[in-house]
């Protein structure tokens, strides 16, 4: 039995299925997890201390690759002066002058723990400034495990073919509206039968949870009509595509700006933390300032905060033009080879994000990333793993690159892939 082996044996006896986030249990490809030990650079080390090259990236937000000096050296000095203090800090306001200056759609924030706290909020203030209660979202996008959207959910949800939501009250999931991605007439027929009760819509500008799926020409622009036109609020998901399809976002990357903005890990540099932010006008409606609450202990926290700011101040400074055109040179090398082998792929990529979905279907939303074949994922993803490459455990997820992935990286993939046997 392999350190790995051992340790998730123990892991199931005292966690919920062996982990602490479902796709981490590697279910769907038909295996156990790795246990990592160590991370530097765009390498893991697994508890049995083999390396492999990383492609998930703490699930996106190492863009600088793991521990890069700058945010390494800003979370030791910060962890020095202490790990928590439940008080402000002047790195808070640091760190918030870089989003509102970096996104076009950020004029206030608010800083909180994670991506789920973020999109939970940011509904409640929708909810509270425009007065109305439906929230319409997007079959397949992702928003975190708040009650009101798990409705249709993506990636965690669709890999566990869980058919609903145990858990939710059935006025809850009544708020919810749901319409295919890049559908923009299925938006409108929402919005002319309940668009006096609309409060918001939220999307992922890039959908990241159904594999990748980019926007199709005029969809954000025509959202943005909509929500004008009906007086509802346009949210942009970008924990995942927040400073990573481009500084300025998905928003800036597509000329398309949002009311709010629900950001995630990598404003902390990966730490736990995550904000949400948007026009002054709603963001003051949050207490103390406004009347709608929302609290956390640790949001702000001194650690994350430093990391964060290091983070961001260094990413301003990177080549995002000739990353984006390394993962595209790599990911359809990948894909040519394993065309090559007779395999039907459709690849979508954008920036440093990619998937390679197993189906000769165009993916444009999630009905046709369901046509990918997840057999065949699955003995791509164990065959890559047996040559040291780290993926995604789910055909419903992104493949991401760094900042800090070398050509030898994307050579040793793409030796893996060449190797492979179907």
């Amino acid at each position: 039995m392999t350190r790995s082996e051992q340790l998730f044996a123990r892991a199931q006896e005292l966690i919920p299925g062996g982990v602490n986030s479902p796709v981490r249990a590697c279910r769907s490809v038909g295996a156990e997890p790795l246990f990592i030990t160590e991370a530097k650079g765009a390498t893991l080390t697994s508890a049995e201390g083999e390396d492999f090259v990383d492609f998930v990236l703490s699930w996106g937000p190492m863009l600088l690759g793991h521990q890069h000096p700058a945010v390494q050296e800003a979370i030791l000095k910060a962890v020095e002066k202490g790990a928590s203090f439940g008080a402000p800090c002047e790195d808070e306001i640091n760190l918030a002058e870089e989003i509102v200056d970096a996104l076009p759609g950020v004029e206030m924030v608010r800083m909180v723990n994670s991506g789920t706290e973020a999109t939970m909020s940011a509904l409640r203030v929708a909810r509270a400034f425009t007065g109305r209660s439906k929230v319409l979202k997007f079959v397949g996008c992702y928003h975190g495990h708040c009650d009101s959207f798990l409705a249709s959910a993506g990636s965690g949800v669709a890999t566990l073919s869980i058919p609903g939501t145990p858990g939710v009250p059935e006025e809850m999931v009544a708020q919810t509206l749901l319409a295919p991605y890049n559908d923009l007439e299925a938006v409108k027929k929402q919005f002319e039968a309940a668009g006096d009760d609309i409060a918001a819509v939220f999307v992922e500008p890039v959908a990241g949870n159904m594999g990748l799926v980019p926007p199709g020409e005029g969809f954000l622009k025509g959202l943005r009509q909509l929500c004008d036109e009906y007086g509802a609020l346009l949210v942009f998901d970008e924990v995942i595509t927040g400073f990573r399809v481009a500084y300025v976002g998905a928003q800036g990357r597509y000329s398309v700006t949002p009311d709010l903005t629900c950001m995630g890990k990598i404003i902390g540099g990966g730490m736990p933390v995550g904000a949400y932010g948007g026009r002054g006008d709603v963001m003051q409606r949050i207490a103390p300032c406004g009347d709608v609450y929302q609290a956390g202990t640790l949001a702000g926290n001194p650690v994350a905060m430093a990391a964060g700011v290091a983070t961001l101040r260094t990413l301003k400074e990177q080549d995002y033009g000739l990353l984006e055109f390394r993962t595209k040179q790599f990911a359809e090398a990948l894909a040519d080879i394993l065309r090559g082998k007779g395999l039907p792929v459709r690849l979508n990529q954008v920036a440093s994000l990619f998937t390679l979905f197993f189906t000769e279907n165009e993916v444009t939303d999630f009905d046709s990333a369901a046509t990918a074949d997840s057999d065949l994922y699955a003995r791509f993803w164990g065959g890559m793993r047996r040559k040291g490459i780290y993926l995604a455990p789910s055909g419903f997820e992104c493949a991401f690159t760094s900042f800090a992935h070398t050509e030898e990286d994307f050579e040793k993939a793409l030796d893996a892939a060449k190797e492979l046997r179907f």
